[in-house]
């Protein structure tokens, strides 16, 4: 990751962009929007005589070819299967396409609205689905992603912040010991759930990455997508105090049990992939810093108040990996 060029993006002015678009035998229309996206760059493009497809340029040497093909082979069954996931179009026999520098996926435009996470009927709808994701999911592995564990997220994420610059002196020491205390919580938790098992996922499962119409959700932006524990497509879901994350949760598996079966101990995992997130993120943002875009979208990072924060919220997710599960079945 660090390997990369830090504004790979640089020569993505409007133009380039339609250019590109042209060069993978497409009419664009000259409209062009910019979507939320940091890790990578994404556009909706407006098409003469036909709907806009959204262009989306992979960030140089974050995934090889062979990884990001896994994902689109993903995506493509789910939605072969009527699973509504939004795969990338074929063009010209291929999915991936490299283009004066840039590897670019196109995808068809998907409208939605968030989803009303707090509406039981909601849950358990998006609990189907990710039941047959993960059905699908659990029939062959990933060989070209890594997994999302506690040596990926965590302790390298550790290792490398701490062998960086970014913190400051007078909180070396505080995020040192808060940092190796979770990650031992966090491997508690994991003896304690046993031995998950491991399937392929969509790996960001947040309410951002589902999209909502009338005729229910459809799930976007594989881009994260990684072999791990089930209940990591779950947890990002819940929102609030123990006893409403809880509610929510029971809603989610009545969908989910109805297509995949669930292990019940990887509810011991929920708190421990949440406190491995906050680790991961911290450093991605770190990592991403020199990216133009990252400064303005996220100015408080780094600040010492963000570092207070950030020890501050590691320390309360060892309290919440004490807690222990949020619900036995």
């Amino acid at each position: 990751m660090d390997r990369s060029n830090p504004t790979p993006y640089a020569d993505l002015s409007p133009d380039r962009v339609l250019d590109v678009i042209e060069a993978l035998g497409l009419a664009p229309d000259g409209h062009m929007l910019a979507l939320n996206s940091y890790e990578n760059r994404v556009y909706q493009i407006g098409l003469e005589d036909a709907e806009p497809v959204v262009a989306k340029f992979y960030r140089p040497e974050r995934w090889s070819d062979a990884a990001i093909l896994e994902e689109h082979a993903l995506v493509a069954a789910l939605a072969e299967r009527e699973i509504p996931a939004v795969a990338p179009l074929v063009i010209r026999g291929h999915s991936l396409h490299h283009v004066e520098g840039h590897r670019i996926a196109l995808y068809p435009r998907r409208g939605g609205r968030a989803p009303e996470l707090e509406d039981p009927e909601v849950l358990a709808w998006i609990g189907r689905y990710l039941g047959r994701i993960h059905a699908l999911g659990a029939v062959s592995d990933f060989s070209a992603r890594p997994a999302l564990d506690i040596d990926t997220f965590g302790v390298a994420s550790r290792d490398w912040l701490l062998a960086s610059d970014w913190l400051p002196p007078e909180l070396r020491d505080d995020y040192a010991r808060a940092s190796a205390e979770v990650i031992e919580a966090a491997r508690a938790a994991y003896a304690r759930a046993g031995e998950p098992s491991y399937i392929r996922l969509h790996g960001d499962c947040h309410r951002g990455n589902i999209l909502w119409t009338d005729a229910g959700p459809h799930f976007v932006d594989f881009d994260d997508a990684r072999m791990g524990p089930a209940v990591q497509d779950l947890w990002m879901l819940l929102a609030g105090s123990r006893e409403e994350m809880c509610a929510q949760l029971i809603e989610v598996l009545a969908g989910y049990e109805d297509f995949h079966d669930f292990d019940h101990r990887e509810l011991h995992l929920i708190e421990a992939l949440r406190a491995l997130r906050l680790l991961h993120h911290a450093v991605w943002l770190a990592r991403r810093w020199s990216d133009p875009a990252f400064p303005p979208a996220f100015p408080w990072f780094g600040t010492p108040h963000y570092w207070q924060g950030h020890i501050s919220e590691l320390r309360g997710q060892c309290l919440a990996m004490e807690a222990g599960p949020l619900w036995s079945a």
